[in-house]
């Protein structure tokens, strides 16, 4: 089968499309045929072995799965003697390792039958995206109507996603994105958008509810001075700070500091989930939330659209056609 390759960590100069073996589904997989894979910052991570920390678990010196991909969409091919939920033929969507390929094996608990009013192409831009953001609104930072969030990487894929849900549940919604992502931000249920290269979001009196932050830059004190004295900041991802830890030390300071003042700061790293994705399902099914796919690349093409990745300020997501 086709897959996008990599032997070693490093920039997507390394990515290779070659012929490979196809994968065999353990026990508790699937092997899925894939149509389509979403492409975020949690590949470029993969792709890069950074921060350094991480590799504990990609792989020290070069990655356990040399296939690039982390989410996927596409119709079932095989599955493992313990997997009774789905059978050859059947469409879904989720967390599909090494996806960038023409086959992927998922485990079952990690993936779900596709929305059926969707296209692999837009099933494949919801599962790390907008399950970051479903999981992010959570708890005390479920946003409830009349609530001010404030959304910073609010034109990419989590962020989106993070927009149209705080709309949904009724929140003032404000985006933070850079230089002509405002329309695109607005069309998600923004009633109000901050260009970050002409406004400082710590600048004006607006004290918000909920603080969803996407982008990784800013110190927590810009951070908490724009959050209401008892709001809630969520930290998504790792992105930002130092080669070894990324952005984690922020959110570890962030999650040590929270017991001792008035603020609830959260930091969070996604995990994949089926009954996540049901409600992403059940979402999309009831037009309440709608993939934003900012284009398409076909599989030969995997490096050229990561770098676009790392260049651009992509209006929602990237996605790999198989």
């Amino acid at each position: 089968m086709k897959a996008i390759v990599q032997d070693a960590y490093g920039s997507a100069d390394l990515l290779e499309l070659r012929e490979i073996e196809r994968p065999v589904p353990r026990e508790d997989e699937v092997l899925v045929e894939i149509r389509a894979a979403g492409l975020g910052p949690e590949v470029w991570h993969l792709m890069t072995g950074r921060p350094l920390v991480a590799r504990a678990v990609l792989g020290l010196r070069k990655p356990k799965n040399p296939v690039r991909g982390w989410d996927g969409a596409g119709r079932v091919e095989a599955v493992g003697s313990k997997v009774t939920d789905f059978k050859p033929g059947d469409e879904v969507f989720g967390n599909c390792e090494g996806s960038f390929a023409e086959y992927a094996c998922a485990n079952a608990s990690k993936i779900a039958h596709k929305p059926a009013n969707l296209t692999f192409e837009q099933a494949a831009a919801l599962p790390v995206s907008a399950m970051t953001a479903l999981q992010a609104l959570t708890g005390t930072a479920r946003p409830k109507p009349g609530q001010k969030v404030l959304v910073i990487g609010a034109s990419g894929g989590v962020g989106c996603y993070a927009v149209q849900l705080s709309a949904m549940h009724g929140a003032e919604v404000t985006g933070v994105c850079g230089p002509g992502g405002a329309d695109f931000v607005r069309s998600q249920g923004a009633a109000h958008v901050i260009d970050y290269t002409t406004e400082d979001i710590a600048a004006g009196p607006h004290r918000y509810d909920i603080v969803i932050d996407n982008a990784g830059q800013r110190p927590l004190p810009v951070l908490r001075r724009v959050l209401a004295p008892r709001g809630t900041l969520v930290i998504v991802g790792g992105e930002g700070g130092t080669a070894m830890f990324g952005g984690l030390s922020r959110g570890l300071r962030a999650v040590l500091l929270s017991p001792f003042v008035g603020q609830n700061l959260r930091n969070l790293v996604s995990v994949a989930r089926r009954e996540d994705l049901l409600t992403l399902k059940d979402l999309a099914e009831n037009g309440k939330l709608v993939p934003p796919v900012d284009r398409t690349y076909p599989l030969a093409e995997a490096a050229e659209a990561i770098r676009h990745l790392e260049k651009g300020h992509p209006r929602g997501k990237l996605v790999i056609t198989v």
